[in-house]
């Protein structure tokens, strides 16, 4: 099998839950199983997959990559996807221990530091909170004494009244 054929695709990493995942279904082909035969070894070892490992789509996540991703169209499944985290996919090389699987799972996760590393070398999202943070700090130099009036003026506001003093005769 030529290694093209191994590698699996970075189309096939979806973000879901603020996560990067792959679907069970994309999984099952990789290795070359069905997708029943995957969350059946996954079921049978369920200790080993936490909730930050894999968790299965809400019918709306469902719904949203069908509507997003085309070639989910044609998945008629009966259950809602499970997705697998790059810790679950690691987990994946211990309970299918086949040659295929160790090798695809070693594929998986260099393409998950790339992504990672990649996400860290972007300098951009940095320089600008630096900037940011600058026209902050001027902002508030030069009008310091307006905001210190705002703040004065709140914690006015929060505090408890003073007692008042009744106007009148005193009767003791």
């Amino acid at each position: 099998m030529s290694k093209n054929k191994l590698t699996p695709k970075q189309d096939m990493i979806y973000e879901i839950r603020g996560q990067k995942v792959m679907l069970d279904s994309d999984l099952a082909k990789l290795y070359g199983l069905e997708v029943r035969v995957l969350n059946q070894v996954v079921k049978r070892n369920l200790r080993r997959f936490p909730l930050e490992f894999m968790f299965q789509l809400t019918e709306d996540e469902w719904i949203k990559q069908r509507s997003q991703y085309v070639i989910f169209n044609n998945d008629s499944r009966k259950y809602k996807p499970y997705a697998f985290t790059e810790y679950g996919i690691l987990m994946l090389s211990s309970v299918l221990n086949t040659n295929k699987a160790i090798d695809i799972n070693v594929q998986i996760i260099k393409i998950f530091v790339q992504m990672r590393q990649f996400a860290f070398s972007q300098n951009d999202t940095s320089d600008q909170i630096a900037e940011l943070r600058k026209l902050l700090l001027l902002y508030i130099d030069k009008n310091d004494k307006s905001v210190n009036d705002i703040i004065i003026a709140l914690n006015n506001l929060i505090a408890q009244p003073k007692e008042t003093r009744k106007i009148g005769f005193r009767t003791d």
